[in-house]
């Protein structure tokens, strides 16, 4: 799975159908989640709500005006039974206005969905000329930014350097962790929305790394362990933080390397919700150390890391 946010008029549209253009996005089904079909080029969507279109390159559409879980049990549904053509990946292209939590939280709410999807990218588009007057105004473009796992700055060819720069830096410092690319008129490495890129983008050091503080009292930092982790006390001591903040974690998300799993685990939670971990059949590189990003509101680096060695230090003598 792969979400494209971004703010009205970032240019989400024209990436992701260069994107459906290429061998990556083969056999691919997009949903355009958003109401009604304004905004979105009438050769790629029918008018009909909910009606899934054949593309090109082997891709399906799906404009969905209803719920998410429905359309994508409908995909899969239909995948299964042979009346559509087979896909591997589901893209979701978002509204200009959307939080992406509510779909984040999807797959934890859906256990089926929740075993059939992984989210894999969270990308985010910018209009490097209005980025920064709409970072500055509106708080879901900014929200968009902290939570994404790659960032794209569009439009470049027509603003000043000046203000990319100014964009850029921005954006550095709102999400710390996130590659940052700039796309003219769509263009990009395709491999962009298949894969985070983060591995090089995380300190590779033990312990907890580099806590970011955003505008909106918004925190993130990232908790890594050489050791094995033990699943019962990794998944009770994320419970019990869910317990006592769910509300305010506004996501977590990362690769485990968990005691007796041949690879790596990719876990991750919403706010009150844990999706189903998913575990891979290898690691996507050398590094096969635990790393985990932490995305919250007023939970601070120092908290999460005493609950964990915490119940770490418990779990170990009672065994678990």
């Amino acid at each position: 799975m792969t979400i494209v946010t971004g703010f009205l008029g970032a240019g989400k549209t024209t990436l992701v159908r260069r994107f459906l253009d290429t061998p990556e996005g083969a056999g691919t089904a997009l949903i355009v989640n958003e109401f009604g079909s304004e905004g979105i080029d009438d050769a790629l969507l029918r008018q009909s709500s909910d009606e899934v279109t054949l593309l090109g390159n082997g891709c399906l559409c799906c404009n969905t005006r209803t719920d998410l879980q429905i359309a994508l049990r409908r995909l899969v549904a239909d995948r299964d039974r042979g009346k559509i053509p087979h896909f591997g990946r589901v893209l979701i292209e978002t509204s200009g206005l959307a939080d992406i939590s509510p779909i984040l939280q999807t797959f934890s709410t859906d256990r089926a969905l929740g075993n059939e999807f992984a989210v894999e990218v969270v990308l985010t588009v910018v209009d490097a000329v209005n980025g920064l007057q709409n970072l500055e105004k509106a708080p879901e473009a900014r929200k968009q930014v902290i939570l994404a796992d790659r960032i794209v700055i569009s439009k470049t060819d027509i603003a000043d350097s000046k203000t990319v720069k100014k964009l850029t830096a921005m954006l550095e410092d709102l999400n710390p962790r996130a590659v940052i690319d700039s796309a003219v008129q769509g263009e990009l490495d395709p491999k962009c929305l298949i894969d985070t890129g983060q591995a090089d983008a995380i300190e590779r050091h033990s312990g907890f790394v580099a806590e970011a503080s955003h505008s909106d009292g918004i925190v993130s930092f990232v908790m890594r362990d050489e050791t094995p982790l033990i699943w019962p006390v990794f998944q009770r001591t994320v419970e019990t933080l869910i317990s006592l903040r769910g509300p305010d974690l506004l996501r977590i998300k990362g690769l485990l390397n968990l005691a007796g799993s041949k690879g790596p685990v990719v876990f991750q939670a919403v706010q009150h919700l844990m999706h189903p971990p998913v575990e891979l059949s290898a690691w996507p590189d050398a590094d096969h150390s635990s790393r985990v990003v932490f995305i919250t509101r007023g939970v601070t680096e120092k908290q999460v890391h005493d609950l964990f060695a915490a119940c770490n230090a418990l779990g170990y003598v009672t065994g678990e």
